[in-house]
């Protein structure tokens, strides 16, 4: 079974297409993005109008974003408590014995996490509650649990928990 290329049309006609959507109801989130717009009014090359009445419908009706209140965590949830537990090993346990205030004090007061030593399984165990705010503070809390029982010192560990905030103000 041989096709004749030449049969084949390479460009289809969009006149033949039938319009299942029609493009002036959909409004595209990088043409209400301001900052996009800026953009592309500064590096503008002029001969492209069909990007010119897509920023004019854009500005002209404007649509105002809304904007929401921060979930705390355990809302984002549903209501569920997420819950992480990390090992102690055997040569740490008199470390973290010795340094538990310094550890409990950042995850409780900073974090907002309930925190409990399970003796029986040997474990450091970390809950989220209806207090919790940030989503990762969990995960932060297991990465500085971890760190400790890594052998690092309690205050070179806090760092973790700090490390969003020294990102972000760069």
């Amino acid at each position: 079974m041989m096709v004749d290329i030449q049969q084949i049309p390479m460009e289809m006609d969009s006149n033949n297409l039938p319009n299942i959507v029609d493009p002036s109801t959909l409004t595209s989130r990088i043409i209400q993005s301001e900052s996009i717009q800026r953009e592309d009014l500064e590096n503008k090359p002029g001969d492209d109008e069909d990007d010119d009445m897509a920023m004019e419908e854009g500005n002209n009706g404007s649509i105002e974003q809304p904007t929401f209140q921060k979930l705390s965590a355990h809302a984002a949830r549903g209501g569920k408590a997420e819950y992480r537990r990390v090992r102690c090993p055997a040569h740490r346990y008199t470390p973290l014995r010795e340094n538990w205030e310094q550890l409990l004090t950042p995850l409780v007061e900073y974090l907002k996490l309930q925190v409990r030593f399970n003796t029986r399984t040997r474990s450091v165990e970390m809950k989220t509650s209806r207090h919790t705010l940030d989503t990762s503070s969990l995960q932060k809390g297991a990465d500085f649990i971890s760190a400790f029982m890594l052998g690092f010192e309690p205050q070179d560990a806090v760092a973790l928990l700090r490390l969003d905030d020294l990102l972000s103000s760069l």
